[in-house]
């Protein structure tokens, strides 16, 4: 049995996978409140696109990839594979969206809830399983049936209480105390799985295979930069129904221009204006042999 290290590097790994957690779920929980507000549903697909990527791919997979980070095996370098580790980021933000569609789509109630939490949380622990399955070293994983049951059970609870926060509420000091709890959520369910890990390293040192921590860092640090800046443009650019509001205010309370005033024409007591060609504008000046006999 080799000897595991979850914190190779101290309380930095952790502490930087919480903040991601509940970076990414204050942004979750913004994109999921203009969900409920979107007055078409081009625009609700939008904003629960916006919130599946914030919740999936920075509360959760990349939270588990700074996790991942502390991560070590004594005697054995560790390499992934570059597909299945991708196939988690996918799970984990489908699985966070086709939740958020459950819920979202209609009158919440218990069932529609329970539903989307079981949905969420089964594909937010299939993404955890299937980034430990990328992993490849001079072992074999093995794992405890009991704390797996246990992670589910975490990820499943979890997922109910966001999907349950992402539609109900939208004080910002309530998201930010959601968001909070969420991450205590998210990292107890993820070392809660990762307690249920085991290696039983083999006798011979073969050549491991995969691509190292180091060279998946920078285009995963960059893909979360970029998709979290791209988050706060999109919030930062969509008008809030305060800024709807006020719009309607300003519309309502603006005054209408006056309608242009019809030409006033002079008195005519005796009719020359009928009578005269003159008068009428751009009548050519008559000759003499157009002029009536007196």
């Amino acid at each position: 049995m080799a000897e595991i290290n979850h914190f190779e590097y101290g309380w930095i790994t952790p502490a930087l996978s919480y903040a991601l957690s509940v970076f990414g779920s204050v942004l979750g929980l913004i994109c999921a409140g203009r969900i409920r507000t979107a007055r078409t549903a081009g625009l609700r697909a939008w904003w629960g696109l916006l919130a599946a990527w914030a919740l999936g791919g920075t509360a959760i997979w990349a939270m588990h990839f700074m996790a991942m980070l502390g991560f070590a095996v004594a005697g054995t370098r560790i390499r992934y594979d570059v597909p299945l580790t991708a196939a988690s980021t996918a799970i984990a933000v489908v699985a966070v969206g086709i939740g958020l569609a459950i819920v979202g789509t209609g009158r919440l109630n218990p069932v529609r809830l329970v539903a989307g939490g079981i949905f969420t949380g089964v594909g937010v622990a299939a993404m955890h399983y299937t980034g430990m399955a990328a992993m490849r070293l001079n072992g074999t994983l093995g794992y405890d049936t009991v704390r797996v049951a246990l992670s589910v059970v975490i990820a499943v609870v979890a997922a109910t209480v966001a999907l349950w926060l992402a539609m109900t509420v939208r004080r910002p000091l309530a998201i930010f105390a959601s968001a909070l709890v969420m991450g205590v959520a998210v990292n107890g369910m993820h070392f809660t799985g990762m307690s249920a890990l085991s290696v039983h390293q083999h006798e011979g040192r073969g050549e491991v295979t995969g691509t190292g921590m180091g060279a998946l860092l920078v285009p995963i640090v960059l893909a979360v930069i970029f998709g979290v800046v791209g988050l706060l443009y999109a919030l930062l650019a969509a008008p809030t129904e305060d800024d709807r509001a006020a719009a309607a205010y300003l519309d309502a309370r603006r005054v209408p221009e006056p309608a242009a005033a019809a030409p006033v024409v002079a008195p005519d007591p005796v009719g020359l204006r009928a009578r005269s060609t003159l008068g009428q504008p751009g009548t050519p000046f008559p000759s003499r042999r157009e002029m009536p006999p007196r």
